[in-house]
């Protein structure tokens, strides 16, 4: 305990658009586990590229203010797993700490994530093509949309390279305190994925839950609405982050949200991209499939 808030003591660290939102939904309504409503704190991964990111020590660990004794305590953060830096940086923070990370299928995850960040705002290249093509000249700094918060999240390609990002939580944890689930797992039995996430966590593995839809592909209702949401000033910025406690701020974030968004179907992949990509990610997901000794090379096959 510090100041009477809760250390977080297991991390959901990503991937992104692989089922994180829903699997931390699920395990928040079980009475032994704590997660705060508000998701993607990122306070680790020091080396993230963010715009506008200001979250101190005492800050991140208000949002754990209304912990109330349960045996496990949590948050998610998608890009914790991307980040060279956030497993050392949780291991030093919360030495004991489990970690639970899901992954899907570069090719599904990355063109998800496409959709997911032209919603948000972060892109704003009019197809999947384009803002492959435009991953490079990202990388040097170039064509970055001037409304992206979350400027790594463009680099598309290197997000779906798993086979690094895992080494680095099974090297700094050690593999037992590792769960991996995969996506496909998590939508084709979410209860036996659910009931062997709570087996690793230590908690009541009987506890039943309804396994609804949750972040679902989507579209914005206003323009303006999102751009008032994502442009805010400053000075109100900086005026909400000291006075406004997190959850308050996150809670009124979210229904502003969710009033602005309808659920939107994702068009299909163009099959010579998704034969494209399947390629160029072969040879990480036999490299995958060794690490994690699993065989997931169906992932790039026709």
């Amino acid at each position: 305990m510090v100041n009477n808030w809760a250390i977080p003591n297991f991390f959901i660290v990503g991937a992104p658009k692989c089922g994180t939102t829903a699997l931390s939904e699920y395990l928040r309504r079980h009475p032994e586990i704590y997660i705060p409503v508000a998701k993607e704190l990122h306070f680790f991964g020091s080396d993230l590229l963010f715009r506008n990111k200001d979250i101190t020590l005492e800050r991140y660990l208000s949002n754990f203010s209304f912990w109330n004794s349960e045996k496990r305590v949590g948050e998610t953060s998608v890009w914790y797993l991307y980040s060279k830096n956030a497993a050392e940086e949780i291991k030093q923070f919360s030495p004991s700490a489990n970690i639970v990370m899901i992954l899907r299928n570069p090719v599904e995850m990355l063109y998800s994530l496409y959709h997911q960040l032209l919603y948000n705002g972060d892109e704003d290249l009019p197809t999947f093509e384009a803002a492959l093509d435009a991953e490079e000249d990202r990388k040097n700094g170039r064509r970055i949309p001037t409304n992206a918060h979350v400027v790594h999240s463009l680099f598309y390609t290197d997000i779906g390279k798993y086979t690094n990002q895992v080494r680095r939580y099974f090297d700094t944890f050690g593999v037992d305190r590792v769960h991996v689930i995969t996506f496909d797992d998590l939508i084709k039995d979410t209860s036996r994925a659910y009931r062997e996430t709570l087996e690793f966590l230590c908690v009541d593995p009987n506890f039943r839950t309804d396994f609804n839809v949750v972040n679902p592909n989507k579209r914005v209702r206003s323009e303006f609405v999102k751009r008032l949401i994502r442009n805010r000033p400053q000075w109100l910025r900086r005026a909400i982050n000291k006075y406004v406690p997190q959850s308050v701020k996150y809670g009124v974030l979210y229904k502003i949200i969710s009033l602005n968004t309808v659920s939107h179907p994702r068009p299909e992949m163009s099959e010579d991209t998704s034969r494209r990509l399947r390629k160029q990610f072969a040879q990480e997901i036999e490299q995958l499939s060794s690490l994690l000794g699993r065989d997931l090379t169906h992932w790039t096959k026709e």
